[in-house]
């Protein structure tokens, strides 16, 4: 993700709610190469008062879903002992302990620049990235969730974190992995994020933005996460023996 929050907000009539968000890690910066537990920006839509309407907001998240029910390490931090939670099954987001709780009132959309996936055997896979062929975010479905200690004080500021939820990759894109990150379109941002609605299951089953994404193969220094920067997103020249693949 390479848009600034603040520019994020104004492009998408939020609130910009990331500056000093301790709660999550800090504000989230430029990332060319987002790792699970990062700090992300996410958008929420959420109220001020009960009575209110809700309004969208730039909330940063850790990247991977807490559950409440987590309980604490010694060190008074979630104890995350088994799979880190970055992916929710669009199928299974409803059903699923981990994440019901959370798609019933606290659904969020995670913007992106693009996302990488790879093609091949184990040990030689080459990078793709997928992003928007306008220049604009793609904002993915996703789910997030509040977490404190239990002996934690009222005023302490949660811990929050958040899912992205895949569905069945379909066309170019399934050919180089089967699963996809769940794309909202602008036009149903709204409904998804309304904290007072049910979820809207028609979207679980939809392809949102599908006819904005394009796809590039790029540089394998996207193998390694201590790399990050604008490189790591710039096509590669692809030799004619390998333009057949593509």
């Amino acid at each position: 993700m390479t848009t600034d929050p603040a520019v994020l907000a104004q492009k998408i009539q939020a609130i910009d709610e990331t500056a000093g968000a301790g709660g999550a890690g800090g504000s989230p910066g430029p990332n060319y190469n987002v790792a699970p537990t990062s700090t992300i920006a996410t958008v929420v839509r959420r109220h001020t008062e009960p009575d209110d309407e809700p309004t969208r907001r730039i909330r940063a998240m850790r990247w991977g879903l807490i559950p409440p029910w987590t309980k604490a390490s010694d060190d008074g931090r979630p104890d995350t002992k088994g799979p880190l939670l970055i992916n929710a099954r669009a199928e299974k987001v409803t059903t699923s302990p981990a994440f019901r709780n959370s798609a019933k009132n606290k659904r969020c959309l995670v913007p992106m620049t693009g996302w990488y996936e790879w093609r091949g055997e184990k040990g030689n896979k080459t990078p793709f990235f997928m992003y928007g062929a306008d220049g604009e975010p793609l904002f993915m479905a996703g789910l997030w969730s509040t977490w404190r200690p239990k002996d934690a004080p009222p005023d302490a500021p949660p811990l929050i974190s958040c899912t992205i939820i895949t569905t069945d990759a379909v066309g170019p894109l399934a050919e180089i992995h089967d699963r996809m990150p769940l794309s909202i379109s602008a036009e149903d941002w709204d409904r998804w994020l309304d904290p007072d609605a049910p979820i809207d299951e028609g979207l679980l089953r939809g392809h949102g933005d599908l006819d904005r994404i394009a796809i590039r193969e790029v540089s394998k220094l996207v193998n390694n996460v201590r790399n990050n920067g604008p490189e790591l997103i710039e096509p590669v020249d692809t030799q004619p023996e390998q333009a057949t693949l593509l």
